[in-house]
């Protein structure tokens, strides 16, 4: 079992007049005061050891810090320890916030290679319209696959403390069921639910897992890493990225956008703004823009003939229009 708790900012809000507690500052030191409190209660309800974990989007993003997560979750685990994990909110800035505990819960499920994601709300499941705003809403039980009619109906309202509705969680959903994960959505405010998931029940929603899941680095690149960059290509760009990645050439590339280093995450797209493909780039976006630049195209061919192909097919994840 691996936790992902939130409540640090809420724990220590008491220790802050109300007046200031709007500030960002303010709310970062309530988590950091609030810390301890949250890991105390935990403990106080476990007979067993457990481990706090804090993270940024920065340690999920980075390959090399991401399998450092990983390897940290599996030796906990070995050694019956329960990680219990929480954004770092005490120092992460905009740029860097996961945002909201779903999301980072289905990252984290991914990470640990998890079997099942529960996600924990104050209602009872996914509802074919809110329930707090239709007394005729039903509870859906089985969600075999999560489309735009699914996202549709998740227009529940964010709770009163920490971040996220019902949107968050679906969102969570379709990044667990991609890794092959199944994912329920249930009551975390009632005993009866935690007696029926320990009878393999379903007490709330169940969104059945991929059948056939995505790897996990080609998950990893496509639903944690954030591109650092982007390497636009003609319109008329037809090829096949994940087979065919060596013939996406210096000719094809019309424009470069941010700053990137090699190893960096990059998404290449249309100009038209249609989506392609996130990848590990070969090149920095200081290179690749001098060699799009040149007008002599012999040059560029030469030079990406010796130095190698600027992504390549074992660090590429295709992308549907609407996956990001």
């Amino acid at each position: 079992m691996v936790l992902v708790s939130s409540g640090s900012v809420a724990a220590g809000s008491h220790l802050f007049p109300d007046e200031l507690q709007q500030t960002i500052p303010i709310k970062k030191a309530m988590a950091a005061a609030g810390q301890a409190e949250m890991m105390g209660t935990w403990e106080k309800l476990f007979n067993f050891p457990t481990a706090q974990m804090l993270l940024t989007r920065c340690d999920l993003r980075d390959r090399e810090r991401y399998v450092s997560v990983r390897e940290t979750i599996f030796t906990l685990l070995e050694h019956g320890v329960l990680p219990i994990i929480n954004e770092n909110d005490t120092i992460v800035t905009d740029k860097l916030k996961v945002g909201d505990n779903d999301n980072l819960s289905a990252i984290v499920a991914a990470a640990a290679d998890a079997d099942a994601l529960i996600i924990c709300s104050d209602i009872n499941g996914l509802y074919n319209k809110n329930p707090h705003k239709h007394d005729d809403a039903v509870l859906i039980p089985n969600i075999p696959e999560i489309n735009a009619d699914i996202f549709a109906m998740a227009d529940g309202a964010t709770s009163a403390v920490g971040t996220g509705g019902m949107i968050t969680k679906v969102e969570a959903a379709q990044k667990a069921t991609l890794h092959g994960i199944d994912t329920y959505i249930v009551n975390g405010f009632t005993e009866q639910t935690f007696e029926m998931l320990l009878n393999g029940e379903n007490p709330g929603t169940h969104f059945s897992s991929d059948p056939s899941p995505m790897k996990e680095h080609l998950h990893w690149m496509t639903h944690t890493s954030t591109a650092q960059g982007e390497v636009i290509v003609e319109d008329n760009f037809t090829v096949k990225l994940d087979a065919h990645s060596e013939e996406l050439t210096s000719d094809d590339l019309i424009e470069i956008k941010g700053e990137f280093a090699v190893g960096d995450t990059i998404l290449v797209r249309k100009h038209d703004g249609t989506k392609l493909a996130k990848a590990k780039s070969n090149y920095s976006s200081c290179l690749l823009s001098f060699i799009t630049n040149q007008e002599d195209k012999n040059f560029a061919s030469d030079f990406q003939e010796q130095t190698g192909p600027i992504i390549s097919d074992k660090n590429v994840a295709l992308l549907e229009s609407d996956t990001l």
